[in-house]
């Protein structure tokens, strides 16, 4: 996997998880606590998330084959796609359903300092993890908001990790709420509906990722300033005048094809249309180093076929 994919952050998620999930279990075999027991579930899925997640980059790897000839990049799609349904399944589910059991069958705490002390720690952890995750997306993100980082970004390990982060860190301060109204009331209602909150907060953190991963399993194409490169690559004024239309596509995080009809002159011969051609693949892998699967096709531009639909403009994903 490449830096971009955001392995160092996978890696300091995959170590607080751990430590987190053992505490949690700890604190909830000596308190009772529901809400330690949603968020040890919680953790322990997060580090089976992360284990799928190193999973898929190490997948993607794999060299093409006559079966798979564009190769096996998209797997880190597949396996950010699996981290969305475990994260709903295993925390999110559970955790509404041990709330929904604690309110109808409420307890008051035992060893309230275990929950306390693990919950201060796990907090502690999951900055640190979080903090990693925000370093490492900072370097990609450039001018984009976090919200259009998430959206926009085609590697998926590292908005997996933001998101399973922020979620933790989240979830912690309910689990924390949960816990302290319960002890300042004597009432282990508020543990229940603190671990439901939990429960609400995963199924939509694992909702958004679901929707963000399916976009990029469905094919994305590249973004408005690599296509922008790409088209400014193509032309060089002589042979190749313009570009009739253009289709991008991520076949993974780093590895993209390009399929063009290109305008060139009707008296070019076939030789120096071939050259054209060679030579436009090379300055668009220099303008766009991801672009690896290039395909471009010749023609004759007709201002007829380009009010006909052809224009890049006015083709749907064209742009």
């Amino acid at each position: 996997m490449s830096a971009s994919g955001g392995t160092k952050a996978i890696v300091a998620a995959l170590g607080a998880n751990l430590a987190i999930a053992a505490a949690k279990f700890v604190a909830f075999a000596f308190s009772g606590s529901s809400s330690m027991l949603a968020e040890g579930v919680h953790s322990i899925a997060d580090s089976g998330n992360q284990g799928l997640l190193l999973l898929g980059g190490k997948k993607a790897k794999r060299a093409a084959t006559e079966e798979h000839p564009f190769g096996y990049g998209r797997e880190r799609y597949i396996y950010g796609f699996l981290v969305s349904i475990v994260l709903f399944t295993i925390g999110g589910v559970f955790a509404l359903y041990e709330g929904y059991e604690k309110i109808h069958d409420p307890h008051e705490l035992e060893h309230w300092y275990w929950p306390v002390g693990v919950l201060v720690f796990a907090i502690i952890a999951e900055g640190f993890s979080f903090r990693t995750a925000i370093k490492e997306s900072n370097e990609l993100r450039g001018q984009q908001s976090w919200a259009q980082f998430v959206r926009r970004a085609k590697a998926p390990e590292l908005p997996v990790v933001l998101l399973e982060d922020f979620g933790a860190l989240i979830g912690l301060v309910l689990a924390l709420g949960g816990v302290g109204l319960t002890l300042a009331t004597g009432n282990g209602v508020w543990d229940g509906i603190g671990t439901m909150c939990i429960g609400v907060l995963l199924v939509l953190i694992a909702l958004v990722l679901a929707a963000e991963t399916k976009s990029l399993l469905l094919g994305e194409a590249a973004g408005p300033e690599q296509v922008a490169k790409i088209r400014a690559a193509v032309v060089d004024g002589d042979t190749v005048t313009r570009v009739i239309h253009m289709r991008t596509l991520h076949l993974g995080p780093e590895e993209l094809l390009v399929a063009a009809k290109i305008a060139v002159q009707h008296d070019d011969t076939a030789k120096e249309v071939a050259d054209a051609i060679n030579a436009a693949e090379e300055r668009i892998r220099a303008a766009v180093p991801i672009a690896r699967v290039i395909y471009l096709e010749p023609d004759i531009y007709r201002e007829s076929a380009a009010a006909a639909g052809n224009d890049p403009a006015k083709t749907p994903g064209g742009n």
